[in-house]
């Protein structure tokens, strides 16, 4: 099972403020321990939202929003992709973290093809396939 694994972001992470070398190391020894068992797929941290944009859209018409976006505790700091075999391989992966207190952290399944049911035809499931394969034919020259 996949999982993406959000943090939330915080005045902090809003404010872009840095973490410091001590948060950085255990970070990276966490993230070493992930890629180690097989269970990180992916993982990243995002500028804060004064750096993005929105993009509404309402029938045919898009609206590009600027950021800054007012609820803090919406909004998204970084996340982790993680391959795991259970909810509670990866709550026992998750609470290993090194966060300190007041940080929030959402935990959701990925959708798989075989959550999609009949809807998802032979042939979109194979569509699918080489969608994923030609992705990770591009992303192995980078």
């Amino acid at each position: 099972m996949r999982f993406m694994v959000i943090v939330k972001a915080n005045a902090d992470s809003e404010a872009g403020v840095m973490p410091d070398e001590k948060i950085l190391s255990a970070m990276g020894k966490y993230n070493e321990e992930l890629v180690k068992a097989g269970v990180m797929l992916a993982g990243e941290g995002l500028h804060p939202s004064s750096k993005g944009v929105r993009v509404k859209f309402s029938g045919a018409k898009r609206t590009v929003i600027d950021g800054p976006f007012a609820e803090t505790k919406e909004l998204i700091a970084g996340f982790w992709l993680w391959q795991v075999d259970s909810m509670a391989q990866a709550i026992e992966w998750l609470k290993r973290a090194p966060f300190d207190g007041g940080t929030e952290i959402e935990l959701r399944p990925v959708f798989e093809a075989e959550d999609f049911g009949a809807e998802f035809t032979p042939e979109l499931r194979e569509q699918e396939a080489r969608l994923r394969a030609r992705v990770d034919q591009q992303h192995k020259g980078a």
